[in-house]
C-alpha cells in the first residue's frame, strides 16, 4: 500500500483512480534522480578547489545565470559587480553554491507544467520565490534542533512542499483556477477547497507525485502533511519544520503565489502544531530557533531577488 494512501472524501469530485491517473500523467522531473550530482558530489569532497567547481557551474547557464544574480543582489551589498564564477563561490560559499544546485534544475523543470496550467495566467515567480524562501527556511529551523542531519533532506522539503500545485497546474487546471479566483483566511482553507473540488488537497497530491519519483519517506511524508503535521504517522519534524517555515515566508511578505490568504501576523508561527512539535510549549531550543528566525526574516526578500 502506498504510505500517503488515504480513503477518499465523500465529497470528492474525482475518484481516487481517476486523480492518480491524472498524476501519473504529468511530466517527470529528471533533475529529482540525480538533482546535479556531479557539483554534490565535488562541492562534498574536502579537495573540491573553486576552479573545478566553476568548470561545473559553466556547463549549466541556468545555474550560472541564478548565482550571478544572487550574488549581485542587495542582499551581499557589493559595491562592484560580480561577473566572474570563481569570485561569486568564493563570495556565496560551498553551503549556497550546493543549494543552488538542488533548487536550479528544479524549478527549470517545473516551469515545463505551465504549459498545462489553463487559460489563467499564474503568478509562477512568486512560487518559486516562496518554495525557495521555505527551503532557506526550513534548513535554519532545523539547525535549532538537536539533530544531525547529514543530507539535504531538509533543503529539499521545503524546496518540494508545494511541488502538488505543480501538478495541479497540469492536472488539475480549471479547479486550480477556481482556486486562485477565491481569497481565504488561512492555508487550511485553502486545502480545505482543494479537497471539495478534486478529492485531495496539494499535500497529498505532491506526495503521491514524490513517490512516483521514488523520494525518500521523510520528503514524502514532509510534502504530506505539511499543513498538518500532527497526523504525519513518522518523521512528523520535517513536516513541523515546513509548516512554520511555509508561515514565516508568507509573514515576509513571499506569499505562495497562486491562492489568495489573509497576511500572517507577527508571532503566529508560535500558535502552530508543527512549532510545538519542535520546541514545546517553551523548549529549551526555542531562544535559538527565534534568535535565527529574527536573523533570518529581514534578509530573506533581498536574498530571493537574487535567485529568482
Amino acid at each position: 500500500m502506498s504510505i500517503t494512501s488515504n480513503p477518499p472524501m465523500a465529497a470528492a469530485r474525482y475518484s481516487e483512480d481517476i486523480i492518480r491517473k491524472r498524476i501519473n500523467n504529468c511530466p517527470k522531473l529528471a533533475s529529482l534522480g540525480r538533482i546535479n550530482q556531479a557539483l554534490r558530489e565535488l562541492v562534498n569532497s574536502e579537495s573540491s578547489v573553486s576552479s573545478q567547481i566553476a568548470e561545473i557551474i559553466r556547463r549549466d547557464p541556468s545555474l550560472t545565470a541564478r548565482l550571478l544574480r544572487m550574488v549581485n543582489s542587495v542582499y551581499y551589498g557589493l559595491s562592484n559587480s560580480v561577473s566572474n564564477i570563481e569570485e561569486a563561490i568564493f563570495f556565496l560559499g560551498l553551503r549556497q553554491i550546493r543549494e543552488l544546485a538542488m533548487a536550479t534544475p528544479v524549478i527549470e523543470e517545473m516551469a515545463a507544467f505551465q504549459t498545462g496550467a489553463g487559460s489563467r495566467p499564474l503568478p509562477w515567480k512568486d512560487l518559486w520565490a516562496h518554495s525557495l524562501g521555505t527551503a532557506i527556511l526550513t534548513r535554519e529551523i532545523m539547525r535549532a534542533l538537536p539533530v544531525t542531519i547529514d543530507d539535504d533532506t531538509d533543503y529539499l522539503v521545503g524546496l518540494l512542499h508545494n511541488v502538488g500545485k505543480v501538478v495541479m497546474a497540469h492536472a488539475f487546471p480549471e479547479e486550480l483556477e477556481e482556486i486562485c479566483a477565491t481569497k481565504f483566511e488561512t492555508s487550511a482553507d485553502v486545502c480545505q477547497r482543494e479537497a471539495e473540488l478534486i478529492g485531495w488537497d496539494h499535500g497529498r497530491i505532491g506526495a503521491i507525485y514524490l513517490e512516483r519519483h521514488k523520494m525518500s519517506e521523510e520528503i514524502v511524508l514532509a510534502v504530506r502533511y505539511h499543513n498538518d503535521p500532527a497526523a504525519a504517522p513518522r518523521h512528523q519534524i520535517f513536516a513541523a519544520a515546513v509548516q512554520v517555515a511555509d508561515c514565516l515566508v508568507r509573514h515576509a511578505g513571499v506569499h505562495g503565489g497562486f491562492e489568495k490568504i489573509q497576511p500572517v501576523a507577527r508571532d503566529a508561527w508560535l500558535d502552530l502544531a508543527g512549532w510545538q512539535i519542535l520546541y514545546g510549549a517553551d523548549g529549551p531550543e526555542t531562544k535559538i530557533a527565534r534568535a535565527a528566525i529574527d536573523n533570518a526574516l529581514p534578509r530573506l526578500p533581498q536574498m530571493l531577488s537574487g535567485l529568482v
